[in-house]
């Protein structure tokens, strides 16, 4: 017997096939059983009527509880009034484990809050909404990598243990390593991709980061993923055109692929079908007198809240650039602006619809000495920068890269109220389990 996944249904018309899958719903109507039957890749509306089968079969299938593993044989044919556009008209059942109405599943079409869900991440996922955001997420992340793989990057991992801060010391997680030495989660894998990029000319690192801030908000976890990319003979004007480009593309290709499970989530396409080339591009000096005349008190050298950057996203149909903020709020590895060194070389881009940044990026200090001189003003240790430093002794270059976070694009697309869906397991402030 041909088994088959239910996203080929369409090519099995006419056929009798095997799906295994689990029992997502079940309807009864006398002698006629509608059950639902989901396998990771669709949900299948099957027919069951009680004269076509065995009546222990009919029965089992009656019988049958939500979230039950199963192997359903029947034809394929087109229903166009069918989830997905075909359904199975039943042959035969076979039960692999069924779900004890005594310990029912958990999760049921009634209302449940948040937390309760939370702790039933695990089969939350099993949803058909849940599902949906994850299937976008794998789309970006896969047309992130096209991108990039297309436009002469090279993959080049970085690891998560580190030595020394990246982003900031206030938000590093502490660990023990052998023999008491400690480290920490990676912030980002930015210094190292300066290194690679040196090696490589354009690379980029894909993988988990961590931010040990205390927030609650719906745009920050303490653990996310993070693509950044890195290019040598690189300027902040490289930065702005690629983070562009890459952002047109993977809005593209989750429209063009993931039509069905926007649908599903209720998104207005139109608002991502706007997402073209050009962004609007604005300085920090006049996003500050943005801000204030829409009654932020945000003053010249502050940084941007989330109210701020809402506002400023709010006010356009796609992607807005931000450029040169202030050389003190930004990390010590930005290059000052040669023209006015109170500023850096950086550019943030904040998605529309309140969404807030989604990329962040800029050019890198090239001269050692510079350097060395932020490095101290941050009150780092110089001893964990120096293979860093090392970087601007052998042939250093202007160089330049940005980083992406894949949760806050994913809650964009889907028109999310908070990041916790974006991944299959969150972890915030208060959430490690499960």
């Amino acid at each position: 017997m041909t088994r088959i996944t239910i996203a080929d249904a369409g090519r099995h018309v006419g056929e009798t096939v095997q799906i295994p899958g689990w029992l997502y719903n079940l309807r009864r109507s006398g002698k006629i059983l509608f059950p639902q039957v989901r396998d990771g890749t669709g949900i299948m509306q099957c027919v069951a009527q009680k004269n076509a089968l065995p009546e222990e079969t009919f029965n089992a299938l009656r019988h049958l509880t939500q979230e039950s593993s199963l192997i359903v044989t029947g034809r394929i044919r087109e229903e166009q009034r069918a989830p997905g556009g075909y359904e199975m008209d039943v042959e035969g059942v076979e039960v692999l484990q069924r779900v004890a109405e005594e310990e029912p599943y958990p999760i049921t079409p009634k209302e449940h809050g948040i937390e309760f869900l939370m702790d039933q991440r695990h089969l939350w996922i099993r949803s058909r909404r849940q599902h949906a955001i994850l299937r976008v997420r794998h789309e970006v992340i896969r047309a992130i990598r096209d991108y990039l793989d297309s436009h002469g990057f090279t993959l080049v991992d970085t690891p998560i243990f580190t030595p020394a801060a990246c982003e900031g010391t206030t938000t590093l997680f502490e660990t023990k390593y052998f023999d008491d030495d400690l480290v920490y989660l990676t912030q980002s894998g930015q210094l190292y991709n300066e290194a690679t990029a040196m090696a490589f000319g354009k690379v980029y690192c894909f993988g988990p980061t961590f931010r040990a801030e205390r927030s609650k908000t719906r745009r920050h976890l303490t653990e996310f993923w993070m693509v950044e990319p890195e290019m040598a003979y690189a300027t902040l004007d490289d930065v702005k055109q690629v983070a562009e480009e890459l952002i047109v593309y993977v809005v593209g290709r989750v429209v063009e692929n993931r039509r069905q499970d926007l649908a599903t989530l209720e998104r207005d396409l139109s608002k991502l079908e706007s997402v073209q080339s050009p962004f609007p591009r604005i300085s920090y000096d006049e996003a500050v007198k943005f801000l204030q005349e829409k009654g932020s008190e945000i003053q010249w050298g502050g940084d941007f809240g989330g109210p701020d950057e809402t506002l400023l996203g709010e006010a356009h149909d796609r992607p807005l650039i931000v450029d040169r903020f202030p050389a003190a709020i930004k990390a010590f590895y930005f290059q000052p602006d040669p023209e006015r060194p109170e500023v850096a070389l950086g550019a943030d881009f904040i998605a529309p619809e309140g969404y807030g940044e989604i990329v962040g990026g800029g050019q890198r200090i090239h001269d050692p000495d510079l350097l060395l001189k932020r490095i101290e003003e941050h009150n780092l240790p110089r001893e964990a920068f120096n293979w860093y430093i090392d970087l601007r002794r052998y042939g250093s270059v202007p160089h330049a890269g940005f980083g992406m976070g894949v949760e806050r694009v994913v809650a964009w697309l889907c028109g999310l109220e908070h990041v916790r869906e974006t991944i299959a397991f969150p972890r915030m402030l208060y959430r490690t389990r499960p």
